[in-house]
């Protein structure tokens, strides 16, 4: 039975259970009877996919400032929706072209016949998406699968309870549930989840929970896509504009509070340049969020697990020698609405749970370095970040910095907004994720590759049957085989 091994016990399943395992096989049938959508088909369902999303817009942003306590609706509208928006544009631009077949080369001793890839549709993806941006996270994947011509279902977190049940509402009316369909909960919902026979996973999320996901995907030989984190470091010279580096650093630190698997996590300064910085981050810093706690713009942790997980990481630092600087204009106390001002972490050792974890927090530790050499060195001791961000106007020196190091993505005077970038694939290397969506990627990603060959009548196999004493065989060795 293609389902999780419980399928062959005598327990039943429960209600919620049953039904991801009965809309699955519901997906199947219905890609089966309809296995190749057109390219009109498939431009239409992103269609209706973006008049479901621009009418449920206020109810998503507030939704998602639900679930999180207080959430910014513009980072919302702006870093979620509009970037879905964008996305569809560009697949609807683009996927009559990628699904052409690509004709290949023929070699001389298979003439006259033809050879080219045919991209199909992989069959049914499951989708399951993050709490930190949860309608990017799972309507992004979900225009990829589309794209491509398949069917989906879409778990969202446990977390994402407010949003969850708006995305369900938008998605059925946008699709049959043999379509697309959302399925939430959390606990035993999410394990069997990701146990069920998908023919492809899309998984966003810490790396723990990404080797419990790919570990019950391989119980059906289900490949996947890990889209993980880590800690993405961050390097400037010190020939850099310290106003500049803190404008950019401190936006995409700041949004979504740091809730974002993209954002700096720590950053290398040339010895002797931190308080530069610091004073200028927090000029740029205090424009932006004037007040903290009543702020609409300054976004909450996303629960409690989170919050205590990082005020730890501040207390073990702090134990362990390191300088705390916070920021925050207004003196407020932000822990009954769940906030945590910016704040810079110096003396900084790694022993340090805040270098161990990735932070995901507006919390940046800080490092100075003599020789670049040394950071490189230090960068390459750890699990591969999903994205290096380097600041430096000298195209030379970046591209040093680069053939050096390994990471999903390298940012050269920028944080973060490659994400929004729809011809570039996104994804991690080694411990930050593997596999990549977005631009052709996405597409590519979520087809099937299937070669073809065509063979015509004249074509004759009697050179390579035996018996391989004939005169043809002597001219084939003196031919090829030298």
């Amino acid at each position: 039975m293609n389902s999780h091994t419980k399928t062959n016990s005598m327990t039943p399943f429960s209600p919620e259970i049953q039904h991801m395992h009965d809309v699955l096989q519901q997906q199947k049938a219905a890609y089966q009877r309809y296995p190749m959508p057109t390219a009109k088909e498939r431009i239409e369902r992103l269609a209706r996919l973006k008049k479901v999303l621009v009418k449920y817009q206020d109810q998503f942003a507030e939704a998602i400032n639900q679930d999180y306590g207080n959430r910014s609706y513009s980072e919302s509208k702006i870093g979620e929706l509009l970037t879905c928006l964008e996305q569809i544009k560009y697949y609807s631009k683009h996927l009559t072209a990628w699904m052409k077949p690509s004709k290949r080369h023929v070699s001389m001793l298979h003439q006259p016949a033809k050879a080219w890839v045919q991209y199909q549709p992989l069959g049914v993806i499951g989708i399951i998406a993050p709490w930190n941006y949860p309608l990017l996270l799972s309507v992004g994947p979900l225009i990829c699968a589309l794209a491509a011509g398949n069917h989906a279902m879409i778990k969202i977190s446990s977390a994402s309870t407010n949003f969850g049940l708006v995305l369900e509402n938008a998605i059925s009316e946008a699709f049959p549930q043999e379509l697309v369909t959302v399925i939430n909960g959390g606990g035993q919902i999410s394990d069997e989840f990701s146990h069920l026979a998908f023919d492809k996973i899309i998984f966003t999320g810490s790396s723990n929970v990404g080797k419990t996901v790919m570990a019950a995907a391989s119980e059906n030989l289900v490949p996947v896509i890990l889209e993980l984190g880590g800690k993405s470091p961050v390097i400037v010279h010190p020939s850099s504009d310290m106003k500049v580096v803190a404008e950019r650093i401190a936006f995409g630190k700041l949004w979504n509070a740091g809730q974002t698997c993209v954002a700096p996590d720590y950053i290398f300064l040339p010895k002797g340049k931190t308080a530069e910085f610091i004073d200028n981050f927090k000029q740029v810093a205090t424009e932006m969020y004037p007040s903290l706690r009543d702020n609409q713009d300054y976004t909450s942790i996303i629960n409690d697990k989170q919050y205590k997980r990082i005020q730890n990481y501040l207390e073990d630092a702090r134990q362990q020698g390191a300088q705390l600087i916070e920021l925050n204009p207004k003196n407020e106390d932000l822990a009954p609405v769940r906030k945590i001002a910016p704040t810079f972490v110096t003396g900084v050792l790694p022993t340090m749970e805040i270098m161990k974890n990735e932070i995901f927090g507006p919390i940046l530790p800080i490092m100075e370095y003599d020789q670049i050499d040394d950071v490189i060195d230090f960068i390459n001791s750890r699990p591969r970040p999903l994205a290096l961000y380097y600041f430096d106007f000298d195209d030379a020196r970046a591209e040093y910095v680069a053939q050096r190091t390994h990471s999903g993505h390298f940012g050269q005077n920028a944080v973060v907004t490659h994400v929004a970038q729809d011809d570039l694939p996104f994804g991690g290397v080694g411990a930050s994720g593997m596999g990549k969506y977005h631009g052709p990627e996405g597409f590519f990603s979520l087809s099937h590759e299937r070669s073809m060959m065509s063979i015509p009548k004249l074509f004759s196999l009697k050179f390579i049957l035996p018996p391989y004493d004939k005169p043809l065989n002597k001219i084939l060795e003196k031919a090829f085989l030298r």
